[in-house]
């Protein structure tokens, strides 16, 4: 018998664009995504269920991992493949093992969403030293996301990227709460902030109250 956990992220990427994909090679320790291929992301709770569902995945389809962060509290896991139809088949595969659907994740909440324009200099630099992805420049605009589950700040970056001329500075899709910074001109900000509220209005699941 399966053990019970808690579904919070559960979200399926058709084509990693390529900052995005670069990011998360940066920091990944698994096997390191490329662009245009699909990836899944899957988060649970407590943390130690995301080894089973690394196993089940693993074991049953071709997908490959990239990253895998376990924590007391919340598990993650990414994999990515060429064939959209394996990843789909990953995904469907943890879901099996342990009874749940789809429906039964978190719906994301955003917490916080920030833009500032005409960045000051000393600001861009304390950015720039913490970062894995590209640099901000003094004067542009800086835009920060909080979401919950954190999770859903893969998809967020990934969405971003594929609607606006943005660079995408970090992301941090593990923990209590998902935080990416993006960085470029206050339109194309404004682009990608539209970007990242309109697909994460499409996705549905359990109410969530963003604590």
């Amino acid at each position: 018998m399966a053990p019970t956990i808690e579904l919070r992220t559960y979200t399926y990427i058709d084509s990693l664009q390529p900052q995005t994909a670069s990011f998360v090679a940066t920091v990944a320790r698994g096997y390191l995504p490329l662009d245009g291929q699909a990836a899944l992301l899957i988060e649970v709770s407590p943390g130690m269920g995301i080894n089973r569902v690394t196993d089940t995945i693993l074991k049953q389809t071709a997908v490959i991992p990239g990253m895998q962060v376990v924590e007391r509290r919340y598990g993650m896991l990414e994999v990515h493949h060429d064939d959209k139809g394996q990843v789909r088949a990953a995904g469907e595969a943890a879901l099996d093992f342990y009874d749940i659907n789809e429906e039964d994740r978190l719906k994301p909440v955003v917490r916080t969403a920030q833009t500032i324009t005409g960045l000051d200099g000393h600001q861009a630099m304390l950015i720039n030293r913490m970062r894995h992805g590209d640099m901000i420049r003094t004067g542009e605009t800086l835009y920060l996301l909080e979401v919950h589950p954190a999770g859903y700040a893969l998809i967020c970056a990934n969405e971003a990227e594929k609607r606006a001329d943005i660079r995408v500075l970090e992301f941090i899709t593990f923990g209590a709460f998902g935080r990416l910074w993006l960085g470029g001109d206050e339109e194309s900000i404004a682009q990608a902030d539209e970007a990242i509220r309109g697909v994460l209005e499409t996705i549905s699941g359990r109410e969530n109250s963003g604590s």
